[in-house]
């Protein structure tokens, strides 16, 4: 892809890049769905939207590329452009691996916002405030990393030994307005977006840190598990040694009015707005896209034969669990977990 300079919008903000991961499996279809929530809510957006397909190697005990014609023709229709990249360092191992290495065939100094497939755009990408020169990723997580064991170390303990590692400071990337020892004072995003100016800085950066906590992590985290967590303890740490934080993006604006991060189907139908369901029935529903995604069976079970209807059925959105495994029980109880 050949790189362009930084031009202003019509809105007089920077245009950007999007891309999302394609592959064999569910990814191919919910990457079909992105793309047509991404065209439904922008027809005329002026940065290129990449599907970023890995390409088989070593690292892969199968072909992982896009196996399905139709979600190809989709994507084309939708005008996306598939970007293939290489995996030397993760592959099927660490398939969330994907998300760090896609980001070197990306244009150089091209801002980019990266999002997991499963999630669908609800506005106009062009109104939100990015600061790309303060790198940002989704507060919509739970305090999943790390897990504290009963004689310690500690939250301190452990996030300290890594920005110690990195010679990042660790004082500075603390919410202090939370109490010590709580998971929120300490920066922990999801992964599933995070943007920067651009990919191959942002990606060197989150190559380098997480192949130094998966080969050598400090002594701190000899009890913690990082798979699947790898990504998401290295991400805080590239966001704050880039000089972005938990305050860059102001909330409300994606994982709230202009996209949704989901997840998978049934927690879409359980816990969503409205207009989250309405979207996605909406971009689902023409015959040539249905064509093609009936051939996943969630979709084809939860959109079209109405069993996300029966799902959503089982909640009150004004009155959730507080823990999603209470959901996901649920869902599961009533034969409605699909994935």
């Amino acid at each position: 892809m050949a790189s362009r300079k930084r031009t202003p919008t019509q809105t007089g903000r920077t245009a950007f890049n999007v891309v999302v991961v394609a592959q064999d499996g569910r990814l191919q279809y919910e990457a079909a769905l992105f793309c047509a929530s991404f065209r439904a809510a922008m027809p005329d957006f002026p940065g290129r939207l990449v599907v970023a397909e890995p390409q088989p190697g070593p690292r892969w005990s199968r072909d992982p590329r896009i196996s399905d014609a139709g979600v190809r023709a989709l994507l084309a229709e939708f005008g996306a452009e598939i970007l293939p990249f290489d995996t030397p360092h993760f592959g099927e191992s660490y398939p969330y691996g994907n998300k760090i290495e896609l980001l070197a065939a990306l244009p150089e100094g091209e801002p980019f916002v990266f999002f997991d497939s499963d999630t669908l755009i609800l506005g106009d990408l062009s109104e939100v405030p990015f600061d790309f020169d303060r790198p940002s990723a989704s507060r919509r997580v739970e305090g999943t990393w790390p897990r504290i064991e009963l004689y310690g170390p500690g939250y301190t303990a452990i996030w300290k030994s890594l920005y110690d590692r990195f010679g990042l400071d660790f004082e500075g990337s603390l919410d202090l307005a939370q109490p010590d020892e709580y998971w929120r004072r300490y920066l922990y995003f999801n992964a599933g977006f995070f943007y920067h100016r651009c990919p191959r800085e942002f990606g060197r950066l989150f190559l380098d840190y997480a192949l130094a906590i998966r080969d050598d992590p400090p002594p701190e985290l000899v009890c913690q598990p990082l798979d699947p967590w790898l990504d998401q303890v290295a991400l805080p740490l590239v966001i704050h040694a880039l000089g972005g934080g938990r305050d860059a993006l102001p909330p409300g604006w994606l994982d709230g009015s202009h996209s949704c991060h989901y997840r998978l189907l049934p927690l879409l139908y359980a816990r969503e707005a409205d207009r989250v369901v309405e979207t996605l029935e909406a971009v689902a529903a023409p015959n040539r896209v249905k064509k093609v995604l009936k051939a996943h069976e969630p979709i084809k079970r939860m959109v079209y034969q109405g069993k996300g209807g029966k799902a959503r059925g089982l909640f009150d959105r004004a009155a959730l669990p507080r823990r999603e495994q209470v959901i996901r029980n649920t869902l599961k109880r009533e034969k409605l977990w699909l994935r």
